[in-house]
């Protein structure tokens, strides 16, 4: 019998966008001839529940609570269950502007005397100056946003306390070492969320009839919502055979042993999907197969892990494009949670999601799970063919936004894509995740933005350079500082992930992390950043080597079910969690550009030493100009236009000569530049080479080669003010 294929992702991701991770698994499945149909459950279930209908169920359902004499209800959701007949009234007209369908919905929105309001908009007046220079349309896409976690706040209260936007029961899927509290939890009666779910699934299910059901959970808040699905489908359709894969089983379940978790699928598959799928239909197809890669079952009883397949996993050009077909695009909710630039440019518009890389090209970081092969196995994909792959998926989708979703995307294949995106004049939005590496020059950020670039994400992590060395991360302070700065006068936004309470740090180190942090964003060097803790994972060299980092792990037990985060013991015996709040709350103040003249110790409500850092730290490190020696093999590229040329004829002490004057366009202005009449023909001839429509790319050797067949002095040419304008103009050194 012909497998046919139904593949989702269980709630919830992002409103904004969908998960690519089925979109992959289709795309790749297109270049097989295999039928398959995809769905984002995730936000079918936000739109079943944020509408007309939906409200009127979840406040009929919740009603008991209120009918109840004495029953524990906060005051914040008696209001909105007071208050029911206006969330009714307005709901449907608030999805619909979130989908970019309403627009001028906004202009009630503001006015705030539309939409009820509750304890989320307690927070307004606080946000009122970040938002005073923001536009109708995103302050009210904040305003709704606010009005939707009010809802939000009311649903965990008073009918489903695991309820959450971007995922759901995560606590029960986050280090699940034992597989007790997740099966009791699916032995009860399923929620009212869970009703939602299951009614949606059924409908998908007798729809599509697949003979293979793929369930993709890439997060611990995946987790339940997969398991509730697949109990619903074994219960219901024992014939439909059931596969797990996704981000969690592979970082999560790579020491499974819990047979109970085979009552609810027939397989879990790790890592790259593509081989290990491609063996189950085959298996399906011809059931004395015996082929399985990367694949646990239960055979005789017991829980197995088989990779006996003799076939290899498919380089990055023969996986396919992405394929987003079957999801409901212009459904998804653009929503402005918090005043972060780079969470906002997270949650709100529509993102086609790509990888310029399989895995990482630095591979060394010693918090990162670098011994599992989505990180391991760097493989990257040739320039032409990720703009084959953006302009079909922009004639699909109709967007021309990417989010390159790799773990740090190198700079030379970055540079790649920028000239090929600028050769096919493609008009695209593009951001993704760097290392903040020497790499990233002033020309190569300038060329970047050229080509759509609008942000970038990377890991300053702990800004210190011994622990910037203990992490390997193979960068300084100093380092981040120049690129950072590099990334920002081209235009470029720039997010840095923060990191706290990696093994052996001080408290020293802490707060001087944090001056380091304040340098940074009083220079103007940084927009964005987020401060997260250190999470102690089963595949990373610190986990793998704790001894080495001075961490004792609290127990060597290896659980049944989840093994990934780990508790452990850190030698200096600090509590890192008392910093949580203050580094935080600096951080969200510096983002504004506000309280650089704070003393540290103002953000704490306990002592912390001084800093030791030089208050000029930074400023000293960004008055450093670049060196010109510039490498004879680097691409010498021209972004602008042709000129228009003018000659005459200029005289001194009775000798004259002939002198060019080269008018230029771009997109702002025009500018003027004057040589010789030798020199700007050659201008002329060389500008029209290096152009960046040229398929050739002219090395900084070829060209001064090019000059000295009939020119002399080449460098005093280069660096003269006739070039250093071209220069500041789109003549870019790469």
């Amino acid at each position: 019998m012909k497998t046919k294929l139904f593949v989702i992702t269980p709630p919830f991701t992002q409103l904004n966008t969908p998960y690519p991770a089925t979109a992959y698994i289709k795309g790749f499945l297109n270049t097989k001839n295999i039928e398959s149909v995809q769905a984002d459950l995730g936000i079918d279930v936000i739109l079943e529940l944020f509408s007309k209908k939906g409200l009127v169920d979840l406040f009929q359902v919740s009603s008991f609570r209120f009918e109840v004499a004495n029953a524990e209800v906060s005051d914040n959701s008696k209001r909105i269950f007071a208050l029911q007949d206006e969330y009714i009234k307005t709901i449907d007209s608030v999805i619909q502007f979130l989908q970019g369908k309403n627009p001028t919905l906004a202009l009630q929105i503001c006015q705030e005397d539309f939409l009820p309001e509750a304890s989320r908009f307690a927070q307004l007046e606080e946000l009122d100056w970040a938002f005073g220079t923001m536009g109708t349309q995103d302050k009210a896409k904040h305003l709704a946003t606010l009005y939707l976690e009010d809802i939000s706040d009311f649903i965990v209260e008073c009918v489903d306390e695991n309820f959450g936007f971007s995922r759901y029961a995560e606590r029960l899927g986050r280090s699940a070492n034992s597989f007790d509290e997740l099966y009791d939890t699916l032995q009860q009666e399923p929620t009212y969320i869970d009703s939602i779910l299951i009614s949606l699934l059924k409908a998908k299910i007798e729809a599509v009839r697949p003979t293979l059901f793929l369930i993709s959970v890439p997060f611990p808040g995946n987790l339940y919502s997969a398991f509730r699905c697949a109990q619903w489908v074994k219960e219901n359709h024992p014939e439909i055979k059931i596969s797990m894969g996704g981000g969690f089983p592979n970082t999560e379940l790579r020491s499974l042993s819990d047979k109970r978790v085979f009552e609810f699928f027939d397989f879990i598959t790790l890592d790259d999907g593509e081989v290990p799928i491609e063996e189950l239909i085959f298996h399906l197809e011809n059931p004395d197969s015996n082929s399985f890669k990367r694949t646990f079952l239960l055979e005789n009883g017991e829980v197995v892990y088989k990779n006996n397949s003799l076939k290899h996993d498919y380089k990055q050009a023969y996986v396919g494009t992405p394929d987003y077909s079957d999801l409901p695009l212009d459904k998804y909710i653009s929503v402005i949670e918090i005043v972060n630039p780079m969470h906002r440019m997270w949650s709100d518009g529509r993102w086609n999601k790509l990888t310029m890389a399989h895995g990482c090209y630095w591979g060394k970081c010693t918090f990162c799970d670098i011994s599992l092969d989505y990180i391991k196995v760097y493989e990257p994909v040739a320039a032409s063919l990720l703009c084959d792959r953006m302009e079909e998926l922009i004639e699909k989708t109709g967007q021309n936004g990417f989010h390159f979703v790799d773990e740090a995307a190198p700079p030379a294949l970055m540079r790649a894509l920028a000239l090929e995106i600028l050769k096919r004049k493609l008009a695209v939005t593009w951001w993704t995740n760097i290392r903040f590496e020497k790499s990233f020059s002033k020309d190569l950020c300038l060329l970047l933005k050229a080509s759509g670039c609008i942000a970038v994400s990377g890991g300053l992590e702990v800004a210190s350079d011994r622990l910037l060395k203990l992490i390997d991360k193979g960068v300084t302070v100093e380092q981040v500082a120049k690129v950072t700065r590099n990334f920002t006068e081209a235009g470029i936004m720039v997010h840095a992930y923060l990191m706290y309470g990696y093994p052996t740090q001080t408290i020293q180190e802490t707060v001087d992390s944090l001056e380091m942090v304040r340098q940074l964003f009083e220079a103007g060097v940084l927009q964005s950043g987020f401060w997260h803790q250190f999470a102690l994972t089963a595949h990373s060299p610190v986990g793998l080597y704790p001894e080495k980092f001075g961490v004792t792990k609290k127990t060597e037990t290896i659980g049944t079910f989840a093994n990934n985060d780990i508790e452990y013991t850190d030698a200096t015996g600090i509590n890192h969690d008392k910093f949580s709040f203050g580094l935080k709350k600096s951080l969200f103040n510096f983002m504004h550009g506000i309280c650089f003249d704070y003393e540290l110790q103002d953000w704490f409500d306990f002592k912390i030493p001084k800093t030791k850092i030089h208050p000029d730290f930074i400023f000293d490190a960004l008055q450093e100009q670049n060196d010109f020696n510039t490498k004879p093999n680097a691409k010498v590229v021209w972004l602008g236009g042709k000129s228009s040329v003018e000659i005459f004829t200029k005289s001194k002490k009775g000798r004259s000569w002939e002198m060019m004057s080269l008018t230029f366009h771009d997109k702002k202005e025009s500018f003027n530049i004057q040589t010789s009449k030798e020199e700007g023909e050659w201008l002329i001839s060389v500008l029209s080479k290096i152009s960046i429509s040229n398929a050739k790319n002219y090395t900084f050797q070829e060209v001064k080669n090019d000059f000295e067949t009939s020119l002399e002095d080449f460098e005093l040419f280069w660096y003269s003010k006739p070039v250093n304008t071209l220069r500041e103009f789109g003549l870019l050194v790469l």
